[in-house]
């Protein structure tokens, strides 16, 4: 599983014209499920959301985790996160879950983000989503499941 988080001060989600996920401060976390993530993935990356400390507190620029800075967590589904750009100038996304396999992770990060105390909000699972966002920062992290980082490692062979 890999996710590009943002810690953001607002961040939305529109479908159609219509608003399906809003926050404001806290993550926005573009999410791919990988083929290969199971339960120990999904588990290890919404501990991980929930515990990243990337918000201030007082002069400390990365103190706080989202929990303690009273913020919540926009999950949106994004396959292409798991774009593999190394060949070529089209990205494979060969390492990317199917729609089945895809949906299901997805919906059960959110609900593992909410078991970790975390309010969560969501994008719609494959829909042409349009997302807004006012970075707080900026701050940008990648965050890798082991399995995910395990395959990288595998197809790179130094990283």
């Amino acid at each position: 599983m890999i996710a590009v988080v943002q810690r953001v001060l607002s961040s939305s989600v529109r479908v159609e014209g219509e608003i399906v996920g809003q926050i404001g401060q806290g993550l926005l976390a573009l999410v791919a499920v990988a083929e290969a993530d199971g339960d120990e993935e999904i588990a290890w990356t919404a501990r991980k959301l929930a515990s990243l400390r990337i918000f201030r507190n007082g002069d400390k620029h990365f103190d706080l985790n989202v929990r303690e800075a009273g913020g919540a967590v926009l999950l949106v589904s994004n396959f292409t996160v798991a774009a593999d750009t190394r060949h070529g100038r089209r990205p494979s996304f060969a390492a990317a879950a199917g729609p089945e396999v895809g949906r299901k992770g997805f919906d059960a990060l959110a609900d593992a983000v909410r078991a970790e105390g975390v309010p969560v909000q969501t994008g719609r699972f494959g829909a042409d989503m349009k997302v807004e966002l006012v970075n707080d920062g900026p701050v940008t992290v990648i965050v890798e499941s082991g399995q995910e980082a395990r395959r990288r490692m595998n197809t790179n062979g130094h990283e």
